[in-house]
């Protein structure tokens, strides 16, 4: 059965974070400088998304109980890594939110698989701090979660500010 939940959260310090609703999720090592880039943090129990904005955000979570076909055109930056949720339960939360606060969804214990489709960014980053006074400019980011086997991380589509000038 799919599930589809719509939230609003503060993306502070640039970030979300899926993790295990109950084991640690400490990210304070997997934010390397190819994390950045690739905007996913990845640890056995947790992920850090990054955002274009440090605002609000829209993010949709659905729960399938299998892959979901291939939409990455439809998006900007999309990034797909396996997380370890023992407990059953999925936390979604902002960067800096109150951990028992966060969202949470029932999944299969063990590995999930988490892909993460954002969209929207090159307007949301123009607006900047005022991006989420619109849905116009309103970055939005989606979390598919389904059971899959511990697999590494891949970046399905990258996106980057026209004025990025990090690969130089």
């Amino acid at each position: 059965m799919t599930t589809t939940t719509e939230l609003t959260l503060f993306a502070d310090y640039f970030q979300l974070h899926v993790s295990d609703a109950v084991a640690d999720g400490d990210l304070s090592d997997a934010w390397t400088d190819q994390a950045v880039a690739d905007q996913l943090a990845v640890a056995r129990h947790a992920l850090g998304i990054g955002t274009a904005v440090n605002v609000d955000v829209s993010v949709t979570v659905v729960v399938l109980p299998q892959e979901p076909g291939d939409d990455s055109s439809e998006f900007d930056h999309v990034v797909e890594a396996g997380l370890d949720v023992p407990s059953g339960r999925l936390a979604v939360q902002g960067g800096t939110d109150y951990a028992p606060d966060a969202a949470t969804f029932e999944v299969p214990p063990g590995w999930n698989r988490v892909r993460v489709s954002r969209s929207n960014l090159a307007r949301a980053t123009e607006a900047d701090v005022d991006s989420d006074e619109s849905p116009e400019t309103t970055e939005r980011v989606r979390i598919q979660v389904w059971p899959a086997p511990e697999s590494p991380a891949k970046i399905i589509k990258r996106w980057s500010q026209p004025d990025d000038e990090s690969d130089a």
